[in-house]
């Protein structure tokens, strides 16, 4: 029977009473899943629940507005050529439409009518949005010192957006503790959040022709898109669908990269701004876990300097694809691993790009110097 997992303990609680974390705050996945065949898809379903065989349980409702199903697009990066997944083309404008559809939907056949989230990017934008399509009251917790267009978004979908003095950890810590009053549907917490993130291992598996591919790079704040990859194949795995995980690599900036420098063996460094923004994590909850999915996969990590996410940026840009700084970092990290030789120009890799540049317009009026 699927359960919540600590995956630290191996202590599990029924999935009928909803939570966010278990005992002391422990982040949780879920129990493993079995995984699905190619028979068992919804092709007639054009969103990520094609896959919803895979997913801990139908809900009554689904809250879907066509999200997944992106393009995957073949383009020459410096070092050889990859597959470009544009994981931008979703209602809100990045990959966290996957997670939101699945947590909210199974959230809200579990009861719950009124969520809180802390985020003034992405993932607040992703929440709010799904959150209105479903009838659910979202609160989102932002930093004051948030510049107010990053929450028109969640404001437009209704969302109630609370300014919080401090940093963007004190921003957390707010939310932590309002979560005994107000559920927490953190898209770094929530476990049904990565249900939904897996399913774009399910998405390039069947893009490839039911194949996994030898690499996946994506770019890594707190890891969803890492474990959710991991997650995703290895349940493929246990299906007996692909013959082998594909490598995960998580890209981070040198600025504030947690995650990459502990899969390196770097010391710890003191967080600094960067252009990639949207990876500025500097205390991943599910560090540990990241860095299992790595192992297992075979893969790595790669540490950016801002210059090197710069130029990213504006290649991309000049081919036409147009993405967050924060994730442009992926695609330079292909051309790193090539040229390391840890990966072949030959192989199959996928470049995961998972947010729209129209978010980060002052950011490229910047590289470009540009005023507006």
């Amino acid at each position: 029977m699927q359960s919540y997992l600590d995956p630290r303990t191996g202590r599990t609680w029924p999935l009928s009473i909803p939570r966010w974390c278990g005992d002391g705050q422990a982040p949780l996945l879920l129990t493993p899943r079995p995984g699905l065949s190619k028979t068992e898809i919804e092709t007639g379903t054009r969103s990520i629940w094609r896959y919803a065989a895979a997913l801990p349980w139908a809900p009554k409702a689904r809250i879907s507005m066509g999200e997944g199903c992106t393009p995957l697009v073949e383009r020459a990066l410096p070092g050889g050529t990859a597959l470009l997944k544009c994981e931008w083309f979703m209602p809100t404008g990045s990959f966290k439409d996957r997670g939101a559809s699945v947590m909210l939907s199974l959230l809200k056949d579990q009861g719950v009518e009124a969520v809180l989230e802390d985020s003034s990017g992405n993932g607040g934008a992703a929440v709010s949005a799904y959150a209105a399509a479903g009838g659910i009251a979202a609160t989102i917790f932002v930093p004051a010192s948030t510049s107010p267009a990053k929450t028109v978004q969640s404001r437009a979908a209704g969302a109630t957006i609370e300014l919080i003095p401090g940093s963007r950890q004190d921003c957390a810590d707010a939310a932590l503790a309002k979560s005994a009053e107000l559920f927490y549907a953190s898209h770094n917490w929530q476990p049904f959040f990565l249900e939904g993130t897996k399913t774009l291992a399910y998405e390039l598996w069947e893009d490839l022709g039911f194949k996994a591919p030898d690499n996946v790079i994506v770019p890594c704040g707190a890891g969803s898109n890492v474990l959710g990859c991991w997650l995703g194949f290895s349940e493929l795995l246990r299906a007996g669908q692909i013959a082998k995980l594909p490598k995960i690599f998580a890209a981070q900036p040198a600025n504030c990269g947690p995650i990459a420098r502990a899969a390196l063996g770097l010391p710890e460094q003191a967080a600094q701004p960067t252009i990639a923004e949207g990876t500025a994590i500097a205390q991943p909850i599910r560090l540990p876990e990241c860095l299992t999915a790595m192992r297992e996969s075979g893969g790595g990590a790669v540490l950016l300097e801002e210059a090197e996410i710069a130029e990213a940026s504006l290649s991309l840009a000049r081919t036409g694809i147009y993405v967050e700084p924060t994730c442009a970092q992926a695609a330079a990290a292909y051309s790193k691993l090539v040229a390391a030789g840890t990966i072949a120009a030959r192989e199959t890799t996928v470049v995961v790009l998972t947010g729209t540049g129209l978010k980060a317009t002052p950011r490229y009026a910047e590289l470009m110097g540009v005023a507006i």
